[in-house]
């Protein structure tokens, strides 16, 4: 009975705010205040809400490991990243603390383990909507989750620290972990593709991550985020993530109802959500003011501090274990900040380019550690994201003498190609700034190979824009896509697995048909 209506309470919240331009997760964080609202009256069973708490964790694992395999270690030791962290997390609760405690009256520990939960930004939310715009690989992305690792770190400690509960002796194991990586590489390997890698995933994550963890007293996130590192330089790990796709989307859709389901808010819980949500803003800002401090561009800045505006399902946690009075209240204010940042989020670029002028007086005149190329060299053919596309247009171009240049908002993966001897720089196809500075004088063509239709037609428009008048190729997952790509600017838009299906056939003609002269 619950699983029905919880799929059914989901399924039609979801698409009824999907209706109003609102990502469908805000609807299931409605559908789990609903279910908690009727459970009576639908006669619940009890346990319900311990099932449903197994499954949005099962999600929450799912989703660490998964955001672990496009992670690099060394993003973490950045000074923006550390910096920016400890400095947003030691100023948060040195304002949210003693405000608490003078507006609401509370005892001084209440309202430092308040604020320190109120200090944490949402991994899970800023996860999943980096990833919807597949931005987790970019500068900003990367930056942001970043962040969210040493937030998550810090609220281990303190869950440490205020719940009693210390790490065994054989939590030192973690530091061998760097060993265990040539043993998962080869069992990635060894796996294959199909049911088992599915469940190689879910081992990784659930069982050695995620219980292995807890087993020795640390974070099963951690854990589950660590056993995605472990495996993120693997040529398989974008593989391994896709694999688990549909099964953590359904896993997640759990999570989102279990925080709506945590109970319902009275009058004062509900007017402790609003304030809080007023002030949410001020936690962006302050993202903003750190980054753009630690050197980071506007932009950069500007669209890494939105992905971190919301509060935190760890704060969640914290509550949970050592001030549950507070839980309600905080599960509506996480509630109120998913349904500001989601859309906000979805319209980052355009909101930066709007607000651009103003944001921009505010970054360094230095070089910054997110700047991008304003020179493409001697390059003819401009190729727009260097994945499987763009890395195979490259190489067949480079076959038939011509000089391309591959341009990836990754700066790993740019730096990756030019190890292997391509002419790969880092920018940002989306960046208005990166349009107007670049030198296209020697593109004769451009080929946008990026997978997301967004980025293509702001590419798309932005050299039409610069005056570019030669052929721009696209490639395109429907038809829908190919018709706002040609009204975009594009001259050749191929559906790619059309255009796969036909190469097919035309192998096939001419293994059936061959030609006179082999016969």
């Amino acid at each position: 009975m619950f699983e029905v209506i919880a799929i059914s309470f989901a399924f039609f919240f979801g698409l009824a705010v999907r209706q109003v331009g609102l990502p469908p997760l805000v609807g299931f964080l409605a559908a789990g205040f609903a279910i908690n609202f009727f459970g009576p009256a639908l006669s619940l069973p009890e346990q319900s809400g311990e099932i449903l708490y197994h499954v949005a964790h099962l999600g929450v694992l799912m989703l660490l490991f998964t955001v672990g395999l496009k992670l690099k270690l060394q993003q973490i030791a950045q000074p923006q990243v550390v910096g920016g962290a400890l400095l947003h997390f030691a100023i948060s609760v040195g304002v949210f603390a003693p405000g608490l405690r003078l507006f609401m009256g509370l005892d001084w520990n209440t309202a430092l383990l308040l604020g320190i939960a109120l200090a944490f930004s949402s991994t899970v939310l800023a996860a999943k909507l980096l990833e919807a715009k597949r931005e987790l690989g970019s500068f900003h992305g990367r930056t942001a989750i970043g962040i969210l690792i040493v937030q998550d770190i810090i609220a281990l400690v303190v869950l440490g620290i205020w719940s009693g509960q210390t790490p065994t002796i054989w939590a030192l194991g973690v530091f061998a972990l760097p060993l265990l990586r040539p043993a998962l590489h080869w069992l990635l390997d060894f796996t294959g593709r199909d049911e088992l890698l599915v469940l190689m995933g879910m081992f990784l994550s659930v069982v050695l991550g995620g219980m292995g963890f807890e087993a020795v007293g640390l974070s099963s996130e951690i854990g589950a985020l660590a056993m995605g590192v472990m495996l993120s330089s693997h040529p398989r790990a974008n593989e391994l993530s896709h694999s688990l796709w549909p099964l953590k989307e359904i896993f997640l859709v759990g999570f989102f109802l279990q925080i709506g389901m945590s109970g319902l808010p009275d009058r004062e819980a509900l007017i402790f959500a609003l304030v809080v949500a007023v002030i949410l803003p001020l936690k962006g800002l302050l993202f903003y003011a750190l980054l753009v401090a630690f050197k980071l561009r506007a932009r950069s800045a500007f669209l890494s501090s939105l992905s971190l505006t919301a509060y935190s399902e760890f704060g969640l946690i914290v509550s949970a274990a050592v001030l549950p009075e507070f839980l309600v209240p905080l599960a509506l204010a996480v509630s109120l900040s998913f349904v500001i940042s989601s859309p906000l989020n979805r319209l980052a670029h355009p909101l930066y380019e709007r607000l651009e002028m103003g944001l921009s007086r505010f970054q360094r005149k230095t070089i910054h550690p997110d700047e991008q190329a304003k020179d493409l060299g001697d390059g003819e053919v401009l190729i727009l994201g260097m994945g499987r596309t763009g890395s195979a247009a490259y190489d067949r171009l480079t076959e038939a003498g011509i000089r391309a240049v591959g341009l990836d908002a990754d700066t790993y993966k740019a730096a990756s190609h030019r190890e292997a001897g391509r002419n790969v720089l880092f920018a940002d196809a989306e960046d208005s700034n990166f349009w107007r500075s670049v030198n296209l004088r020697r593109i004769r063509a451009a080929i946008l190979a990026m997978d997301d239709i967004e980025a293509k037609l702001i590419a798309a428009r932005s050299l039409r824009r610069r005056g570019f008048t030669g052929p721009i190729i696209a490639h395109a997952f429907d038809a829908a896509h190919q018709d706002m790509l040609n009204e975009a600017g594009a001259d050749d838009t191929y559906l790619t697995m059309t255009q796969a299906g036909m190469g097919l056939a035309e192998r096939a003609d001419a293994a059936l048909n061959p030609p006179e002269a082999d016969r």
